[in-house]
């Protein structure tokens, strides 16, 4: 049975990062003590929960965090710090510190490093999140010990909700736009004077093609942008909608 960590001190760990291609040693109290910190820790990176969900809304509401007390978010994994790094360029995730618990320690201290050996993985972290607060933990949101890889309960918003339950979210933003596209260029102008964090979906990107545009928007142009799922439209449309 995984057992919560509340009311306990984060494990004292040295972890060995990377930082500007040189290795840089870094403590346990470097990133707890005196800090408001929110750690979510999960299986793998680049695995399809963790790279597709888990990781892209802290990263999406680490604004939010902020304005509500959290001083960092970090992403924990037993992956070694290449490939942490990899990850976060990938996933364009600039606003979490990627903590590389290669050995596991920090894990294994926490008491939810878990054998992964039947999928090849070897040891890993279980998916958890918690808040600490100057290194000592307050909550924790641990998955249910079920097959596979459950993902219920240490998501950003439920932990969101626990430090603000009226926290404000941001809008959800998408925007599908064509290389060369003038008027996709006004549209990413719109949002970025406004501070409006966006997808941006390509076309010829991904498999990303015009009877994706079609499908999804009932349109042949771009861009299209969507609101919370409401399509506003082009840049004119989006010009309006933003009050220009």
């Amino acid at each position: 049975m995984l057992q919560s960590k509340e009311g306990h001190a984060v494990p004292q760990v040295t972890f060995p990062t990377r930082e500007n291609n040189e290795w840089k040693q870094v403590t346990t109290n470097e990133l707890f003590a005196g800090k408001t910190v929110v750690l979510f820790a999960l299986p793998g990176a680049f695995t399809p929960t963790c790279s597709s969900t888990h990781l892209p809304r802290y990263n999406e509401l680490a604004g939010v965090f902020k304005e509500n007390g959290v001083d960092s978010i970090i992403c924990l994994s037993v992956n070694d710090p290449f490939v942490m790094d990899a990850w976060k360029e990938d996933q364009n995730a600039e606003n979490i510190f990627f903590l590389p618990d290669g050995n596991a320690e920090f894990s294994e201290g926490m008491g939810l490093a878990v054998d992964k050996n039947e999928l090849g993985f070897g040891k890993r972290s279980w998916r958890y999140s918690m808040l600490v607060k100057d290194g000592m933990i307050e909550k924790m949101f641990i998955e249910p010990q079920k097959p596979g890889d459950p993902f219920e309960v240490s998501d950003a918003d439920t932990m969101l909700n626990y430090i603000n339950p009226n926290a404000k979210l941001p809008s959800r933003v998408t925007l599908f736009s064509k290389p060369g596209c003038s008027h996709c260029h006004r549209a990413r102008n719109l949002l970025d004077e406004k501070g409006i964090r966006y997808e941006d979906i390509e076309l010829g990107q991904h498999g990303v093609s015009y009877s994706s545009l079609q499908a999804v928007t009932g349109k042949g142009t771009t861009p299209q942008v969507f609101v919370d799922g409401t399509l506003i439209g082009g840049a004119d449309e989006l010009e309006v909608y933003l009050g220009k």
